[in-house]
């Protein structure tokens, strides 16, 4: 490779394993789910002792979350994307470990979570803990998508920029785009939810947002599904069917989101604020014993 061929585009040629130790190896896209849940974690605790409300409600919601995610991402793709494979091996569904995750169903098991500890544990309106749980998933969609990039999926379309990749690992760019360079679109919507991620950030500790319930969350949607949305333009189909889609599956189950962001952010901004507390009573810690 001389330097013209440097300024042209880059060559990736990452192995998507951290290290292999015998027949186990980590992979950079599980160490960044790893990564991003910890960190979501701290986050939410924070916020959670921020407002007074009961530490233990954390790992609770952290259990629903995870589930969530992980049942939702897999049945997402099973039933969004690729139903015609699995419903002739119904068992192979289980083996998540052989890949197959989609956002979006990650999206509802999320949400579908967050009902069942709202209902059961908080007793609270759902809204409050979305309003604060989105802030982290934001960081953490960045952050999956950095795994994405590191397993060389998931890219675009042949680019002239000169920040094209050839993406020299994965067998489906020798197939369609051998010798072009590629949109780097893991990059792409992982700066979007860095930034979004910064924003949600900004408005909960600065602006106190929280204080119009909805608002967080109707902006976590526009945020995370508009670009999602935008960038699928120039994204490879996932599935053979979408070549025929005006839109492909991606922007169809998109848009429902981004549609119930912008009425969520509309109903917040068009209603008082409420400030919510938590009685000491249902703290873990009463502020004298904080003080010992």
């Amino acid at each position: 490779m001389d330097f013209y061929d440097l300024l042209c585009y880059i060559t990736w040629n990452v192995d998507p394993a951290l290290f292999h130790i015998g027949g186990f190896q980590l992979r950079w896209y599980s160490l960044a789910f790893a990564v991003g849940f910890m960190i979501g974690y701290e986050i939410v605790g924070r916020i959670f002792r921020h407002e007074g409300a009961p530490e233990k409600w954390l790992s609770i919601l952290l259990m629903w979350v995870v589930a969530g995610t992980i049942i939702g991402a897999r049945l997402g793709h099973v039933f969004f994307y690729a139903w015609d494979v699995y419903s002739r091996d119904p068992w192979s569904i289980l083996r998540v470990w052989e890949g197959g995750l989609a956002s979006h169903g990650g999206t509802i098991g999320i949400i579908i979570g967050v009902l069942c500890f709202s209902f059961f544990t908080t007793k609270r309106n759902p809204i409050w803990t979305f309003d604060r749980l989105v802030i982290p998933i934001a960081l953490v969609g960045g952050l999956i998508r950095l795994g994405n990039l590191m397993n060389s999926e998931i890219f675009g379309h042949a680019t002239t920029l000169p920040w094209g990749f050839r993406f020299v690992r994965s067998a489906e760019w020798h197939q369609l785009y051998e010798g072009m360079a590629c949109h780097p679109t893991q990059i792409y919507e992982a700066l979007c939810y860095f930034a979004l991620f910064a924003l949600l950030m900004w408005l909960y500790w600065k602006k106190n947002a929280e204080e119009r319930p909805g608002l967080i969350f109707g902006i976590f949607f526009i945020g995370i599904f508009l670009p999602r949305f935008l960038i699928e333009f120039i994204k490879n189909d996932q599935v053979a069917f979408e070549a025929t889609m005006t839109l492909n599956m991606g922007q169809w189950l998109s848009v429902p989101f981004i549609i119930a962001g912008i009425v969520m952010v509309v109903y917040a901004m068009t209603h008082p604020k409420v400030h919510i507390e938590f009685p000491n009573r249902f703290a873990d810690e009463t502020p004298e014993r904080k003080k010992k």
